[in-house]
C-alpha cells in the first residue's frame, strides 16, 4: 500500500459509539533483546467498518525526549475489524549506529480513520493524517508508551525488606506457594497481608460472560451462557483472592441501547439478584472476597468507572411509559453529581481505563476536580489486559497502558491508587494474564467487604503484571495511600520483593503537585531517595520493572511540606442560618501564615469546600432528615495543619416546602406454616404507594407493585423454626416506611419421624433456593424430568464447559441420620469406558473446602434415572453446601439430569 494514498472510507455513525466500539490500540515490545527485537502493534476497532485504515508511526525516545528513531506507516482493518502489525529493530538509531546502553521509551501513535476522523482533520491522506491530527485534533490520536532496556544495565541497590504475606484460597495454592508464603518473616515487617485479584469484569447480567472458545468481542447484554456465580468460582479455582463483577449499568435493559419495553422490576430483581450471588458465594467461601458492583457510564463523550458498593442500580433510561429502568436516576456523564451522590452515600469507586482526555468531564475539563469526586473515587486503573481476550493461560500479549492519564487525574488533586484489572467480557475471569491488584489488609483481619473497602478508602493498594510480586512505597514511616504533613527532609523508600525469583531491573520514583495541573516528573531511579520538598503540597509515587519487563506501580503519598516549620493550626468557627428550602453553613477563619481552604461537615460527612474568605455555603434543605443535625468546620493551611471548629447544633424542618416527606404507613401479616406461606402487607400513603418489599430474616424475598399487597413462599426455602417478616412501604419520593416485625414458625417435618432439609428439591419452582450457573434449571422437553416437569440439567454441550447446581443446609447435631438421596440420568455421545466428562457430588464445608462424596461420568451412561443415596453423618451440626459440579470436554457431549433431591434426617 502506498503510503500517500487517499482512501475512501466506509461511513460510519457521528454519533458516539457504542460502549467497546471505539478505536483501541496496543502496543507489545519486549523488554531486553540480544539482538533484534520484535515490536507489535495491536489495532482493534469493533464499531468500524472492514477496510477503515489506519495511519501510526512508532518512534524511539532518549532520556531527553529525543527521537532516535522512526517508523511510520499504514494499515486497514480486517474483516474482524482489527490488525496486526510487526516490524523489528535492530537497536540501532535513524544513522544505524548503536545506542549507548540505558532505557528508552518506544512510543506508537495511531489514528483511526473513519468519516468522522477525516472530516475533523480535513483530508483523507493517510500519510498527512497525523500530522494533520497533531494541528486540528490531538484528541483523536490514540498513544501507548513502552520503556526497554538497550545493552546491560546495573541492577539499583535495593533496601532489605520484611516481604508481605501473600493470601492465597487454602484450596488453590500450590505446595511451593504455600511453603514460600509460610516461610516469609514478617518480623520487623509490616503489619499486612496482601490480596491479589481482579477489579473490573462482566457476566452475562451485562455484556460479558462468553464462551472462551468462541468469544471475541462484548457479548449482546444478558445473552451468555455464564453469570456472577460462575465468574467467582472460576476465579477462585484461578487463585484470585477476589473479584468484583462490574456490570454495565445501562444495560439491565437487555440493550446496548434502551429497551423502550424493559420492566423496571425485572432490571431491580436482576441487579439484587447480583448482590445475592456474592453474598450467597462469600457466606460459602471465607477465602474468598466476590464483589458485585456496576461500571457506570460509557466511554464515549464519558467514561466508564466502578461503584464497588451501590445496593441500588443506577441509571438514566426510561422505558415507553416514562418509567426509569432502575432504581435511582443519574444524568448520564454528569459526574459531579454522580460524585456528590456517592459521598452522600458512602460509595466508593475506580476509574476505568482512563483515556488521556476527553472523559470524566467537569466544567468543561477533563477528570475536572470536585472535592465529592476526590473523596469517594480511591482508585484508577494504570494497566488492563484486553478486554475481549480469551485467553486462559495468563499469557495474553495485548495489554494497554493508562499511566498518562493517572498522572493527569494525580495532578487534578485526587487522591487515587493504581490497580490493574483485566475487564474480562469472556469466561476467562483473572485468567488472561499474570496481572492484578494487590491490596493490603491489616494481619488477621478477615476477608469481608466492610474491610476490603476500608482498605481501598486508605489506598493501601498497588498494580503489578507479575501476581507474584509485591511492591511497597514507604516515607518517614508512613505507608503508601496516606496523606501527611513534613518538615524538612522526606526518605522514600521502594520496597520490592519476588516469591518467584524475580528482581528490580529499574526504579523510578515520580513526584507531582496535586491540583498543579502541572506534569508529573521523575524525582530519582534509586530505591532509597532523600529529599526536602518545597512548601505545599507533594504526591510521590514509585514505579518497578522486574528483569522481565513486568511491572509494578505502587501507590502514592501525598505529602504537605511545612514552611519554617509552621505547625500552628488554623482557627475556625461556624455558624448556620436556615431551617428549610436553602440552609446557609458559614465559617470564619484565620492562620498566622494563611488559610487554603474551609471544608464544612454535616453530621460528620463532607458537604461543601470554599478556598477563599468569606467561607461559606448553601445546601439544599431537603437532603437532610427533618430534626436535629451537626455542623463543622475545618480550615486548612499550606503546611497542612488543620483546626476543627466547636460543633454547631441546627434543626431542619421541610414541611410542604421541602415537597412529599411523609413515609408510608405498612403493617405485615403471615400465614401458613409448611407448603405455601403467604406474606402480605396492607400500606397507605398521603400521595400513593409505589412498592411493597417483603424481607424474611432480614433477606428481601419478594416485591410487589401492586395492591393487595401479597407474595408466596415455599416453607422449604426456610429451616424450621422461628422466622421474621418485616415489610417495607415505598413512595415515589423515595420515602420508606417499615412494619412492625412479625414472627412466624416454619414446620417442613415430614412423615415417619423425618425432616426434609432441602428445599425446591423437585426444582418444581425454578431456582428457588438453589444457586446455579445459568439455565441449569430447566423445563426443557429435551431430557426429561424424573417427576414434574422440571429438573437439573448440567454440561450437555459437546464443548469445554463447566455447571453446577447447589443448595446450602444446616445439618442439626442431634440427629442420628442425615441422608442425601437424588435422581440421576446419564446420557452420552462419548464412547467406551474412559472418563471425559464428569458430574462430582460434593459437600462444601463452611471453610470452604470441596469434599467430593462421588463422582460419575459419560462411563455410567444409561437410559432413564438411577436413585443414589449418600450419608451425610460426618456433617452433623454443620452448615454445609450440597454442589453438583459437573466439568465437560472440548467434544461429545454429556447431560448429567438430576431431579428429586432430598437431604432427610432423622
Amino acid at each position: 500500500m502506498l503510503a500517500g494514498a487517499v482512501f475512501c472510507t466506509p461511513a460510519l455513525a457521528t454519533m458516539p459509539l457504542p460502549d467497546h466500539q471505539e478505536f483501541g490500540v496496543a502496543l507489545q515490545v519486549p523488554f531486553t533483546a540480544s539482538a533484534t527485537r520484535p515490536i507489535t502493534l495491536h489495532f482493534e476497532y469493533p464499531g468500524a467498518a472492514p477496510g477503515t485504515p489506519i495511519a501510526w508511526e512508532v518512534d524511539v525516545l532518549d532520556a531527553s525526549g529525543q527521537v532516535r528513531r522512526h517508523w511510520q506507516g499504514s494499515t486497514t482493518l480486517a474483516r474482524a475489524r482489527d490488525s496486526l502489525v510487526r516490524m523489528n529493530w535492530d537497536g540501532r538509531d535513524a544513522q544505524h549506529a548503536a545506542l549507548a546502553p540505558g532505557y528508552y521509551t518506544v512510543r506508537l501513535r495511531a489514528l483511526a480513520m473513519d468519516d468522522t476522523v477525516v472530516a475533523r482533520i480535513g483530508s483523507g491522506l493517510v500519510s498527512q493524517a497525523l500530522d494533520l491530527a497533531r494541528a486540528r485534533a490531538p484528541e483523536l490520536i490514540e498513544q501507548q508508551r513502552y520503556d526497554v532496556m538497550v545493552g546491560s544495565v546495573a541492577k539499583p541497590a535495593m533496601p532489605a525488606f520484611h516481604a508481605l504475606p501473600m493470601h492465597r484460597t487454602a484450596t488453590q495454592a500450590s505446595t511451593t506457594q504455600a511453603a514460600t508464603m509460610q516461610s516469609v518473616s514478617t518480623t520487623g515487617g509490616l503489619p499486612y497481608t496482601i490480596y491479589y485479584g481482579n477489579l473490573h469484569s462482566q457476566t452475562n447480567h451485562s455484556d460479558g460472560g462468553g464462551v472462551v472458545s468462541t468469544c471475541k468481542d462484548a457479548q449482546p447484554p444478558q445473552s451468555a451462557p455464564y453469570g456472577p456465580a460462575d465468574a467467582y468460582q472460576y476465579a477462585m479455582n484461578e487463585g484470585l483472592d477476589f473479584l468484583m463483577t462490574s456490570e454495565h449499568n445501562h444495560m439491565y435493559d437487555g440493550s446496548t441501547g434502551t429497551n423502550s419495553s424493559a420492566n423496571p422490576t425485572t432490571a431491580h430483581n436482576l441487579f439484587q439478584s447480583g448482590l445475592q450471588a456474592a453474598s450467597t458465594f462469600n457466606a460459602a467461601h471465607a477465602n474468598f472476597l466476590a464483589i458485585y458492583g456496576l461500571e457506570w457510564g460509557v466511554i464515549s463523550n464519558g467514561g466508564h468507572m466502578n461503584i464497588f458498593n451501590t445496593p441500588s442500580l443506577l441509571e438514566w433510561e426510561y422505558n415507553s411509559s416514562n418509567q426509569l429502568i432502575g432504581d435511582i436516576y443519574t444524568a448520564k456523564s454528569d459526574y459531579a453529581s454522580l460524585y456528590t451522590l456517592m459521598h452522600t452515600n458512602g460509595w466508593i469507586g475506580q476509574f476505568n481505563h482512563p483515556a488521556s482526555s476527553g472523559q470524566f468531564v467537569v466544567n468543561g475539563t477533563n477528570f475536572g476536580y470536585t472535592a465529592d469526586g476526590d473523596a469517594v473515587m480511591v482508585l484508577a486503573e494504570v494497566l488492563n489486559s484486553s478486554a475481549f481476550s480469551n485467553n486462559t493461560t495468563e499469557t495474553e500479549t495485548s495489554r494497554t497502558s493508562y499511566e498518562t492519564a493517572f498522572n493527569t487525574i494525580l495532578e487534578r488533586g485526587y487522591h487515587v491508587a493504581p490497580s490493574s484489572d483485566q475487564d474480562n467480557h469472556c469466561a476467562n475471569w483473572g485468567a488472561s494474564f499474570t496481572n492484578r491488584t494487590g491490596v493490603l489488609l491489616p494481619n488477621g483481619t478477615a476477608l469481608n467487604l466492610p474491610d476490603f473497602l476500608d482498605a481501598l478508602r486508605a489506598r493501601r493498594v498497588f498494580a503489578t503484571e507479575d501476581k507474584t510480586a509485591q511492591i511497597v512505597l514507604t516515607a518517614n514511616g508512613h505507608v503508601m495511600g496516606e496523606r501527611f504533613n513534613n518538615s524538612g527532609p522526606l526518605t522514600l523508600t521502594v520496597n520490592y520483593a519476588s516469591s518467584t525469583g524475580h528482581t528490580a531491573q529499574r526504579v523510578q520514583v515520580f513526584e507531582g503537585v496535586p491540583g498543579s495541573n502541572g506534569t508529573v516528573s521523575t524525582l530519582s531511579q534509586t530505591a532509597t531517595t532523600t529529599t526536602t520538598p518545597s512548601t505545599g503540597d507533594h504526591f510521590y509515587y514509585a514505579k518497578i520493572t522486574q528483569d522481565d519487563g513486568l511491572r509494578l506501580w505502587s501507590a502514592p503519598v501525598w505529602v504537605t511540606e511545612g514552611s519554617g516549620g509552621d505547625t500552628t493550626p488554623p482557627t475556625v468557627s461556624a455558624s448556620e442560618s436556615g431551617s428549610s428550602g436553602t440552609v446557609t453553613l458559614s465559617a470564619s477563619a484565620s492562620d498566622n501564615v494563611g488559610v487554603t481552604r474551609v471544608e464544612f461537615y454535616v453530621d460528620g460527612a463532607l458537604k461543601a469546600t470554599d478556598t477563599s474568605s468569606p467561607y461559606s455555603t448553601s445546601l439544599d434543605s431537603t437532603t437532610l432528615a427533618d430534626g436535629s443535625h451537626s455542623l463543622v468546620a475545618k480550615a486548612y493551611d499550606a503546611a497542612g495543619n488543620v483546626g476543627t471548629s466547636s460543633t454547631v447544633s441546627f434543626s431542619v424542618s421541610n414541611g410542604s416546602s421541602g415537597g412529599d416527606t411523609t413515609p408510608p404507613t405498612v403493617s405485615a401479616a403471615e400465614s401458613g406454616s409448611s407448603g405455601t406461606v403467604t406474606l402480605s402487607a396492607s400500606a397507605s400513603d398521603n400521595v400513593g404507594v409505589t412498592r411493597v418489599e417483603f424481607y424474611v430474616d432480614g433477606t428481601l424475598k419478594a416485591t410487589d407493585t401492586s395492591a393487595p399487597y401479597s407474595a408466596s413462599l415455599d416453607s422449604t426455602t426456610l429451616a424450621n423454626g422461628s422466622h421474621s417478616l418485616v415489610a417495607k412501604a415505598y413512595d415515589a419520593a423515595g420515602n420508606v416506611g417499615s412494619s412492625s416485625t412479625v414472627s412466624f414458625s416454619v414446620s417442613n417435618s415430614t412423615g415417619g419421624g423425618s425432616t426434609e432439609l432441602i428445599g425446591n428439591g423437585d426444582f418444581e419452582s425454578g431456582a428457588t433456593v438453589w444457586t446455579q450457573t445459568s439455565g441449569v434449571i430447566t423445563s426443557s422437553s429435551n431430557e426429561a424430568a424424573h417427576s414434574g416437569s422440571w429438573k437439573a440439567w448440567l454440561d450437555g454441550y459437546g464443548s469445554s464447559h463447566t455447571d453446577y447446581v447447589r443448595q446450602s443446609v444446616t445439618i442439626p447435631s442431634g440427629v442420628s441420620s442425615a441422608t442425601l438421596s437424588f435422581y440421576l440420568h446419564i446420557d452420552t455421545a462419548e464412547s467406551g469406558s474412559t472418563a471425559y466428562d464428569t458430574l462430582k457430588v460434593q459437600v462444601i464445608t463452611a471453610s470452604g473446602s470441596y469434599v467430593t462424596l462421588a463422582t460419575y461420568s459419560n462411563a455410567n451412561a444409561a437410559s432413564g434415572y438411577a436413585l443414589h443415596t449418600i450419608s451425610l453423618a460426618a456433617y452433623k451440626g454443620q452448615t454445609i453446601q450440597v454442589n453438583f459440579y459437573g466439568v465437560e470436554d472440548g467434544s461429545l457431549q454429556t447431560s448429567f439430569v438430576i431431579d428429586d433431591v432430598s437431604v432427610k434426617t432423622q
